[in-house]
């Protein structure tokens, strides 16, 4: 982590008082001695009708005031790049100024990130801590890939801004879609899974004994970059001999599998609703190619995020298979209970 400064702002509302410039620059010089800094420059402005900002140049950086008098409201922000505390300066600024309400917001200006989730519960706002950013492209399928190191999950994969995999707890995600189809059935001599790009899965299905696994993934790119950053999640996947991988279009590729051949089918696309049409349309070879009283199981999102979504899945296989178990389990990376749907073929 390249640490770079401490940085503060501080509003003071319900202001009713109109102070003068003096007031400011003194108060500036009050909190440049409580907090060891030098003050190299002040310039300052007062506009009209109202209305006054002033800016001190330190040689640690800066702080500034900018009042709004018609809305009742000075603010003050503080960046240095030296030892202290920004906070020195709102004991100071508590006694100086005659006010209702504070608000003050702290910023450690590092190389530590914010990264959206674009799927923050309703009504909220989450974000990820990222202390790198270790690889981010677009793959030639069209996927934007980021892996980041985040501060509380370790490495974790990124597919066009959603976070699909974090090296600290996927194998509550891996373990889970495994275990919603073998409660189902305990054959899975024979494998196929569609998508799942990480490797978690069938490194999954290698840990829990399946001798042949068929894997139809989309996007290589995807795949390797895993092997490089997330070892923890597929390095067994890498050097399996039981693994046989299908580059390209799996519903493409699956046309040319026998029929009944897999004793459980694991579908781990992308979680929209592109991909809920997309295996809609080829429910039909993935009957076909699915053993009697062989599993289909799909990862169907997050019931509490995405309702709509989970409900779709479910109609997709109560419609081809009848009788839809649904599971889940809480992923901490996800912030979230995620839902599995598992089917017999009768």
């Amino acid at each position: 982590m390249i640490k770079v400064g401490e940085h503060i702002t501080i509003d003071f509302l319900g202001v009713k008082k109109n102070y003068t410039s003096d007031f400011y620059e003194k108060v500036i010089y009050k909190i440049a001695k409580a907090a060891k800094v030098e003050i190299l420059n002040v310039s300052s402005h007062k506009f009209e009708p109202q209305g006054f900002t002033l800016v001190a140049l330190l040689a640690e950086s800066h702080f500034s005031f900018h009042t709004f008098p018609e809305k009742g409201v000075i603010s003050f922000d503080f960046f240095t790049c030296s030892k202290v505390n920004p906070k020195v300066a709102l004991k100071i600024l508590r006694k100086e100024i005659d006010h209702e309400r504070v608000i003050t917001h702290s910023f450690d200006r590092s190389s530590v990130g914010l990264y959206d989730d674009i799927y923050s519960t309703p009504g909220q706002k989450k974000f990820y801590v990222v202390k790198d950013v270790l690889e981010k492209f677009t793959s030639k399928v069209g996927q934007y890939v980021e892996i980041m190191d985040l501060e509380e999950f370790g490495h974790a994969l990124f597919i066009d801004h959603e976070i699909q995999v974090a090296e600290k707890d996927e194998k509550i995600y891996s373990s889970n879609f495994f275990k919603s189809s073998y409660e189902l059935s305990k054959k899975n001599n024979n494998v196929a899974i569609i998508g799942g790009g990480d490797g978690g899965v069938a490194r999954a299905c290698l840990e829990n004994n399946s001798n042949y696994i068929d894997w139809f993934e989309l996007d290589p790119e995807i795949v390797d970059v895993c092997y490089r950053h997330l070892p923890k999640v597929c390095s067994k996947v890498k050097k399996s001999n039981k693994i046989k991988t299908f580059w390209g279009d799996a519903f493409e590729s699956i046309k040319g599998v026998e029929n009944s051949k897999y004793d459980k089918i694991f579908v781990d696309l992308n979680d929209d609703q592109y991909c809920i049409d997309l295996a809609r349309k080829n429910m039909k070879n993935l009957k076909r190619i699915l053993k009697k009283g062989g599993i289909i199981t799909a990862q169907v999102g997050c019931q509490d995020k995405k309702p709509k979504q989970v409900s779709n899945w479910f109609k997709v296989l109560e419609k081809n298979f009848g009788n839809v178990k649904l599971t889940g389990a809480f992923i901490p990376s996800f912030d979230c209970k995620w839902n599995f749907a598992s089917s017999i073929m009768k």
